[in-house]
C-alpha cells in the first residue's frame, strides 16, 4: 500500500502538470489542434481525481490494517482506536490532511470538468486555475509532507490519537471545514478566469452561485461543529471563546457571506463588479491563510500542527496568488466598470453596501 500510495501521488502530480500546461497552450493557440489538446488536458484533470483517490484509499487502508511501518500511521493511530477514528487518520495529521485537501480539490475539479459543456471556454480557464492550485498541494504531499514515509523499525503499536480529538463531532467537523475551504476554490477559479478572458455579462456568477452556496453551507456546518467542540471539550468559556484554529475558519466565512449577498447587486443593477471580484479573491486568500496559521506553528492550538518549514510554502502561495490577482485586475480593470452608480447615500444600493 505505501508503494501504491506514493505512485498515485506522483502520477497525480504529473497529470495536474499536464492539465495545467496543456490547458494554457490550448487557450493561447485557439486553433482546431488546440481544441484536441484542451480535451486531453480536461481528461488529465479527470484522471487526476482517480489517482489522488487511490492515494487516499491507500492511507485509509493502512490505518484500518494497523500498518505501523508508515510513520504517519504510527503517529496518529493505534490498535485500540475505534474504526471511525482510524478513518479520520486521513485528516488528523499534517501530511494526511494535506492529502485530504488535494483529494477534495481533485473531486471538485472532477465535477467542474465533467460539467464542462455549461460554458466550455470559461470552464477551460477555471480548470487551468484549479490545476495550478492542485499542483501546489500535490508538490507539498509529494516532496515536503509525504504521508507514506517508511519507519526504520516497525513498531508493535502506534501512538494513537490525541484524546481531546477523540470526540464524535471531530470525525465530522474537519471534513465539513475542508469541503467548505476547498469548495471556495471553484468560484475563485471562475472569477479569475472571467477576469482574464474579459467574460461578458454576469453568467459566471450564475454558474458559480450553487458552488458558492454549497461551499458556504459546508463551512457553516463545520464552524458550528468546531465551536461546539471547543465549548464542550476545551471549555474555554463559551461558544465564542473558540480554539484559535476554529477562529481562522470564520474569516473566509465572513467574506464569502458578503460575496453571496453582494453578487445580487451585480446581477440586478450591474454594480459592485470590482467589489465582488475582490471579495472572492480575498475569500480564497483567507482559506490559504487559515492553512498557514494551522501549519506554521505561529498559533498554539490543540489541533494545530507543529512548527515546520511548510509554513513558508503557504506564504509563497499567498504572495503568488495575490500577485496574479493584482496583475489580472490592473490589466483588465476597465472591464469591471459599473453600469450604474449610487444614486444617493440613502438609496437601497447604498444601504446594501
Amino acid at each position: 500500500m505505501p508503494l501504491l500510495g506514493s505512485f498515485c501521488l506522483l502520477f497525480s502530480l504529473a497529470l495536474a502538470l499536464y492539465c495545467f500546461g496543456a490547458g494554457i497552450v490550448s487557450l493561447v493557440r485557439r486553433d482546431p489542434a488546440s481544441n484536441r489538446l484542451g480535451e486531453t488536458a480536461r481528461r488529465a484533470g479527470l484522471a487526476c481525481f482517480i489517482a489522488v483517490s487511490g492515494s487516499a484509499f491507500a492511507l485509509v487502508w493502512a490505518a484500518l490494517n494497523n500498518d505501523f511501518s508508515l510513520a504517519y500511521i504510527h503517529a496518529h493511530s493505534n490498535r485500540a482506536l475505534p474504526i471511525a477514528y482510524k478513518i479520520s487518520a486521513l485528516w488528523s495529521g499534517q501530511e494526511g490532511s494535506l492529502l485530504f485537501w488535494a483529494w477534495l480539490l481533485a473531486g471538485y475539479g472532477f465535477i467542474l470538468r465533467w460539467r464542462h459543456k455549461v460554458d466550455q471556454r470559461l470552464t477551460a480557464y477555471s480548470s487551468v486555475i484549479l490545476a495550478g492550485i492542485q499542483i501546489f498541494f500535490l508538490l507539498l504531499v509529494n516532496f515536503t509532507a509525504n504521508p507514506f514515509g517508511i519507519m526504520d523499525r516497525v513498531a508493535a503499536d502506534g501512538n494513537g490519537l490525541n484524546p481531546l480529538l477523540q470526540y464524535p463531532e471531530m470525525v465530522i467537523h474537519p471534513p465539513m471545514l475542508y469541503l467548505g475551504y476547498v469548495g471556495l476554490s471553484v468560484p475563485f477559479a471562475f472569477a479569475l478566469g472571467a477576469l482574464i478572458m474579459k467574460y461578458p455579462g454576469e453568467k459566471w456568477i450564475q454558474i458559480t452561485r450553487r458552488w458558492t452556496i454549497v461551499a458556504w453551507l459546508f463551512l457553516t456546518c463545520g464552524i458550528f461543529l468546531g465551536a461546539h467542540w471547543a465549548y464542550s471539550v476545551l471549555g474555554w468559556g463559551g461558544y465564542w471563546a473558540w480554539d484559535p484554529v476554529e477562529n481562522a475558519s470564520l474569516l473566509p466565512w465572513l467574506s464569502g457571506t458578503a460575496f453571496l449577498h453582494s453578487v445580487m447587486m451585480q446581477e440586478k443593477r450591474g454594480m459592485m463588479k470590482v467589489w465582488n471580484v475582490w471579495l472572492i479573491f480575498i475569500t480564497f486568500l483567507l482559506t490559504i491563510m487559515g492553512d498557514f496559521l494551522t501549519r506554521s506553528g505561529i498559533v498554539a492550538s490543540v489541533h494545530a500542527f507543529a512548527r515546520s518549514d511548510i509554513g513558508a510554502w503557504f506564504v509563497v502561495m499567498m504572495v503568488v496568488t495575490l500577485g496574479v490577482c493584482l496583475f489580472c485586475y490592473i490589466k483588465n480593470h476597465e472591464h469591471l466598470k459599473s453600469e450604474n452608480s449610487l444614486e444617493s447615500l440613502i438609496s437601497r444600493e447604498s444601504s446594501f453596501l
